[in-house]
């Protein structure tokens, strides 16, 4: 196979999925910690969602600005890359008392885990270094 051959679509990886332990807390019958399974996504899912939390506002003078809520488009990166536990379980929701999958990670994990998660998430999908550290190398 050429080198050229490598880059087409038949022959590259499709996604990644790894386990990962977010937390000691939640454990298996044998009292194991039980892994989340984290997956990575194609460009064209992160733009849908990085168009579903971006809105158009009317600025000075009439002028439209977008705005993309950074908070809200970590949160749902990470909901779309967690395929389990399977957050859009209507029962785990219940158990939480929760409707929704970003509500419920909130409502399950502590800041630490909740952090760690979307490190590990960002790092499957590519985004290895952080934003400010883009910002300042981008500066520099």
């Amino acid at each position: 196979m050429s080198d050229l051959q490598a880059f087409f679509a038949q022959n590259a990886a499709v996604e990644t999925t790894e386990e990962f332990i977010v937390s000691p807390r939640f454990k298996d019958k044998s009292g194991k910690p039980i892994p989340w399974k984290l997956r990575s996504m194609t460009q064209d899912e992160n733009e849908e969602i990085r168009k579903s939390v971006t809105k158009r506002t009317k600025g000075k003078r009439g002028v439209y600005q977008t705005e993309t809520d950074p908070h809200e488009y970590i949160t749902r990166l990470t909901v779309a890359s967690v395929v389990y536990p399977p957050l859009k379980d209507a029962d785990l929701q219940k158990s939480y008392g929760v409707l929704g999958a970003d509500k419920l990670l909130s409502k399950m994990l502590l800041p630490g885990e909740y952090s760690e998660l979307v490190q590990r998430v960002q790092e499957l999908n590519g985004f290895e270094q952080e934003m400010n550290e883009l910002v300042d190398e981008v500066k520099n």
